[in-house]
């Protein structure tokens, strides 16, 4: 380690570690940040010579980070978010806000609210940016660590440190291609045709499925896809099915028939997940009422 002070650190390095990492390229990270290739090669230059590591390091055609900038990860966007609470205490003001906001949403909740989120926003804050990651399965350490602010999710994590709120509540439908066959006629019917379905994470189902077993009854599945993204290619131009959300009709599932499904099927409700340490946060309250409204706007 050299002598220089941590003091050394603002807010401008810190946000440089968090692009690189979360961008994995120098060229990605400069264009995020609204910087030269030169600048962003400079700061690492000075957070090297802060740390007394490479922090990153040459893998193939890019760049990864060390073990030691991956550990500085979370406190790095622990700082942020404390120098970004420190600036708006006193409130806050979208027009003059400048960086990105991170939201993780799977392809439904990313489709249906984020595009009209970002004009919501943009249009009071010109200098925001949203970044929208894969919220999976959600864990709580995706907002302990500032991964990301918010995660739009049917399944909260269960965790005491995080709030949430319902933004909407889903119904499922049965999606075909009409060209190929009739929509089930029946309950054994249904149960009698190929299945696609989506599996976040091994050996956990969706909700649906879950209840149906508790029932006694399974789908007969000939494939599973990571994402409802993955979805109509499987089913246009077969005799397959798919249960999805019914609002996949107006996006990924448009040009489908939908039927509704043969049994009672649970709401799939969907629901606004934050950290508690956010809760007052000016910034974070203007965040979470614009997902709202959006919400509100959905047919």
């Amino acid at each position: 380690m050299n002598g220089i002070d941590g003091s050394s650190l603002d807010g401008a390095l810190l946000q440089l570690l968090v692009a690189v990492i979360e961008e994995g390229a120098v060229t990605r990270a400069a264009d995020r940040l609204g910087l030269t290739q030169s600048a962003v090669s400079h700061g690492l230059d000075r957070l090297r010579a802060i740390t007394g590591d490479p922090l990153f390091v040459r893998s193939g055609r890019g760049i990864v980070p060390t073990s030691r900038a991956l550990a500085l990860l979370p406190r790095a966007r622990a700082l942020l978010d404390g120098l970004r609470q420190f600036a708006t205490a006193d409130g806050f003001e979208p027009s003059q806000f400048s960086g990105t906001l991170t939201v993780a949403a799977n392809d439904l909740q990313r489709d249906l609210l984020l595009p009209p989120l970002l004009d919501r926003l943009r249009a009071v804050a010109p200098g925001l940016s949203l970044r929208v990651i894969p919220s999976g399965v959600p864990t709580a350490e995706m907002l302990r660590d500032g991964h990301c602010q918010a995660v739009v999710s049917p399944r909260p994590p269960p965790a005491g440190d995080l709030l949430h709120v319902r933004l909407f509540e889903e119904r499922w439908a049965v999606f075909h291609d009409p060209a190929q066959r009739a929509a089930p006629a029946d309950l054994a019917d249904w149960l009698a045709a190929d299945h696609v379905t989506v599996v976040y994470e091994p050996r956990r189902v969706l909700d649906l499925d879950q209840q149906l077993e508790d029932r006694g009854l399974r789908r007969r599945f000939v494939a599973t896809v990571p994402g409802f993204a993955g979805l109509p290619a499987f089913i246009r131009g077969s005799r397959r099915l798919c249960t999805a959300p019914a609002l996949l009709a107006r996006g990924l599932l448009a040009g489908l028939a939908a039927s509704e499904p043969p049994l009672p099927c649970p709401p799939l409700p969907m629901y606004l997940i934050w950290h508690a340490r956010h809760q007052d946060d000016p910034l974070h309250r203007w965040l979470r009422q614009g997902l709202q409204d959006c919400a509100r706007a959905l047919p």
